[in-house]
Order: C-alpha cells, then structure tokens, then sequence
C-alpha cells in the first residue's frame, strides 16, 4: 500500500487551465450521469413503485422498488473490479468510453419502458436488467475516471478529484429540480402517467455529449508496455487492508448522499407532507455539495486529508440525531430545509478530500482496480442499501421515524474510526 508515489509525477502529463478544466469535464459528466440517474430513480420511488411493482400495500410496491435500486448495486463491484482493471492494463479513456455507453444505453431503457399494467411481469423483469447494466458500468466510472483526474493533476489532487462528488451535487440538483418542478406544474394523475419518464429523457440526452468529449482526451499514464501481474490478483493479495479503509472511509458520506435522495420518499411517508417539500430540501442539499466540495478539496490539499476529514465527521455524527429528532418533532418545511441543508453542508465538506484520499491509498498499477472495488462495495452496503433499509428499519415502533438517524449514526462512528486508522498509520 502506498500514499502519493514519485511515479505519479513522473508519469503525469503538464496540462494548462484549458486541458485540465477540459478533463474535469471530461470525467465529470459520466459521473453525474451515473448519479443523475440514481437520484432520478429514488427521488420518482413512489412513481415508479407504481408504475412498475404494484402491490395491494404501498409499503410493499416501495420495499420493492427500493430492492431493485439496491440490486443493482450489487453489481457495481463486478463492474468496479472488471472495469477498473481493464483500465489499469488498457488505459483510463478506453475504460470510461466503455462505461458510459452502457449507462446511456440502461437510461434509455428505463426511459421508454412500458409499466406493469401493458406488458405485466416482464416490466419489472426488465427494469432489473436495465438497472444491472447501469449498476454494471456505474461500477467502473469512479475508479478510472478518479485516476485519470489525478495522474493528470497530482500535486492538486484534493481540487481536482473533488470534481467527481462535486458532479454528483450537480446531477443531484438537476434531479431535485425536475422533481420540485414536475411535482409543482404537473397533476399527480399526469406525472404517474408518463411525467416521471421526462427526467430519464433528459439523462439520454448527457450521453452522447460525454461519449464526444471524451473521445477528445487522452491518459496521463499510459497502458503497460509489458504485460504484468493482473491488478485484481494484486489487489487481493497485497492490498486488502487499503481496500478496507477506503471502504470505511467512503461509508458516512454515501450514506448520508442516500438519505437526501431518500428525502422526498421519506416526508411523504413518515413525515405526511408533500412530496416537493422533499424535493426543495434535496434541492438546496445538493447545492451545497456542487459548491463545497471543491472547497473542501482545496483546503485539504493544504492541511492534510484527514484532519479536514475527521473534523466534519465529528460534527456530522453530534448533528444527526439532533437533526432527526428536531424533523420528527416539528415536521415543517422550513424545519426538514434547515435539517437536510445542515447535513448536506457536513457531507460535502467531508466529501471533497475523500476521492483523493481512496486515491492515495493505492499505487497507479492498481488504482482504477482498487478504487473501484472500494467505491462500490461501500455504495453498495452502506448507500445503495440504505433506502430499504431505513424503510425496514422504520416499521419496527421502537425506532419508527428515527430509523435514518441511527443509520447514520453507527455508520458515522465506523467512517470515524477508519479515518483515526489511516492517520495513525500515517496512510494520508
């Protein structure tokens, strides 16, 4: 396991403004359409659970959709392992060309497919699939796209890597915002009809302009000339524990992205308000990460990753209960927009540093391999999980309404305890 490594600036390239904000975009955008995508699916649940698994107990047709949201997160850390090596022995472009074709393709799949009540089972047989193909290439996206950003860049491996989480704001806000819009201007009868599909035509339109723009960069480290050791074999041999770490690190603040996609469900089903109160306070959430995480990202270049880290890991785990009790307490709008702002603000000064800091924690011949079996595996557990899990959670009267605030609460101490781990062995 290594941190940042002279073979890094040997191997970079020296770019100007232009390219770099060129290859910010570049890998930017077939992650926010991966994101775009996720809180597309989860912010319209209650449509679609309608649409596609209906069911005699809302709650059921909810669990339902919520199960094949996780689903297909199972997938990502095949995608994550077969994609990121492919990009370890072949090269970054050619990886990312490859993912993002795949999930344009599972986009408009679930965009124009037809619901339960004119094909029957077959409609959620196939939204499944589609979702499997997007789990698939969504698991190859982070890792090669978070080390193209950084071998490009790494002596500002903090700014430029924050741009992945800083896209997932942005994608999380064009959801939001369709949400807010179409839950405001639309009759609900309409938008259970066919509004939910106009935010996953939107998405196939991002495709083909990332497919452009990324067909017009090129890698910072080139493919091996000589054929080496398969970076899957090294990874699980000789870097377990880095991949464990960057496990623990990424869980609170997937966990906490999930919960603010989980808003919109979570106000109409335990809170009993309308669902755009939910949107609005997505909305303003995923402002926050758009705007602070390069913030973030830059101030951790200059102070280290996890002092920045562990100080708003501290702050998120004393605020959210406090946050869930003052929302389950006083459950009106302004109340539920302050509580998810203030959390959404905590997770996206966590976020920034994060994707370079999973980043140092494996040398460039493994990096793609091990980002992406990391990521994905923690978004797997700990956020694509979550939703169907604080709805299961919920239905037990101990916990109820609370459910997402001991959620967050036992994932927080374990991210905690990761980052005090990497800083004692001295790893970031």
């Amino acid at each position: 396991m290594t941190l940042s490594t002279s073979a890094d600036a040997q191997r970079a390239a020296t770019v100007d403004k232009k390219n770099i904000t060129r290859l910010i975009v570049a890998t930017s955008v077939g992650n926010a359409l991966e994101w775009y995508d996720i809180s597309v699916y989860a912010y319209f649940a209650v449509y679609l659970s309608k649409a596609f698994f209906p069911a005699n107990d809302p709650t059921t047709s909810l669990l339902l959709t919520f199960g094949t949201f996780g689903l297909s997160f199972m997938i990502r850390p095949i995608g994550g392992v077969l994609l990121g090596a492919y990009a370890d022995r072949h090269g970054r472009k050619a990886s990312l060309m490859a993912s993002i074709v795949l999930m344009t393709f599972g986009t408009l799949a679930l965009a124009v497919m037809p619901t339960y009540q004119s094909i029957g089972i077959v409609a959620p047989i196939a939204v499944i699939l589609a979702r499997l193909v997007q789990g698939f290439s969504a698991g190859g996206e982070f890792g090669s796209s978070t080390a193209f950003l950084v071998e490009h860049m790494p002596e500002r491996r903090g700014f430029v890597a924050s741009w992945q989480f800083a896209s997932q704001g942005v994608s999380g806000l064009l959801g939001a915002g369709f949400g807010a819009l179409l839950t405001t201007v639309m009759s609900p009868e309409d938008l259970q009809s066919w509004g939910w599909r106009l935010p996953f035509l939107v998405g196939v339109l991002i495709g083909p302009v990332g497919i452009y723009i990324r067909n017009h960069v090129d890698d910072a480290t080139p493919p091996p000339a000589t054929k080496q050791e398969s970076p899957v074999v090294e990874l699980f041999t000789r870097q377990k524990l880095a991949t464990i770490l960057a496990i623990g690190a990424l869980a609170v603040s997937t966990a906490v992205n999930y919960l603010i996609v989980y808003m919109p469900t979570y106000v109409v089903q335990k809170l009993h308000m309308a669902p755009s109160v939910g949107f609005v306070a997505s909305l303003v959430a995923q402002t926050a990460v758009a705007i602070l995480a390069p913030i973030a990202g830059l101030v951790s270049d200059r102070i280290g990753r996890t002092t920045h880290m562990i100080i708003f890991a501290l702050l998120l785990l004393v605020s959210i209960f406090p946050a869930f009790l003052l929302l389950t307490g006083n459950p009106t709008p302004i109340i539920v927009l302050l509580g998810v702002l203030w959390l959404g603000m905590l997770k996206s000064l966590y976020y920034g540093p994060l994707a370079a800091l999973m980043s140092e924690l494996f040398p460039p011949a493994t990096r793609a391999t091990g980002l992406g079996l990391s990521y994905n595996i923690g978004v797997t557990v700990f956020g694509g999980m979550g939703p169907a899990i604080m709805t299961w959670m919920g239905l037990f009267a101990p916990i109820g309404d609370l459910a997402p605030g001991y959620y967050l609460t036992a994932v927080c101490i374990l991210s905690l305890c990761t980052l005090f781990t990497i800083r004692r062995m001295r790893l970031a």
